[in-house]
Parts: C-alpha cells; sequence; structure tokens
C-alpha cells in the first residue's frame, strides 16, 4: 500500500455583499479604535502612529466598518476549510450591481 500524502487543497472563492445599519456611528469608531489598539503592530515601522490611524477611524465611518470585518470568521469551525485571505471593503450608498459575474 502507497501513502498517497497530504493531497493538495482545492481552492475555491467566495463573493458577497452584506448590507449593515449603522445606528451608532461613534458606538462604531470606537468599536474600530479600539480593535486598531489592541492589533499587534509595528508602528515604527508604519507609515502613520497609532494616534494618526485611531482619528482616521474615528474622522471615517466607512473606514472603521471596513476594519473590523473579520472574514476568516465565515469558515471558522468548518471542518477541512482555512481562510487563505481575501478581501473586504465598505462603501457607503445603494449597492453596486454585481462586479463578478460566474461565466
Amino acid at each position: 500500500m502507497t501513502d498517497a500524502g497530504t493531497p493538495e487543497p482545492l481552492t475555491l472563492n467566495v463573493y458577497c455583499r452584506l448590507t449593515v445599519a449603522v445606528t451608532d456611528p461613534q458606538v462604531l469608531t470606537e468599536y474600530a479604535v479600539a480593535d486598531l489598539r489592541a492589533a499587534d503592530i509595528d508602528w515604527p515601522a508604519e507609515e502613520d502612529d497609532l494616534e494618526a490611524a485611531a482619528a482616521d477611524l474615528r474622522n471615517d465611518i466607512v473606514v472603521s466598518l471596513a476594519s473590523v470585518v473579520d472574514i476568516n470568521r465565515m469558515v471558522e469551525g468548518l471542518p477541512g476549510v482555512a481562510a487563505r485571505g481575501g478581501l473586504c471593503w465598505a462603501e457607503p450608498g445603494p449597492p453596486r450591481e454585481a462586479v463578478w459575474r460566474a461565466e
């Protein structure tokens, strides 16, 4: 009997759009700032410092929301599945038409 080894992982892409209603922008921005403060960031290696980055979050609710979205949680707890990266962003206003279409 030969050992086939570990099979090569199958890469799949998940596309989604989530619409949220922000009822308390200050709570959201302060949550984003607290999340930023708790992050393991090497601030001397960054262009901004912590206070400048926190000010950016407080001044832009869209950036604040995008900063706390955790795409890894979409597959958290699913056996045999691991998030390898992705892209999340937030935009104000009505939803755009679909950007990607299955062919």
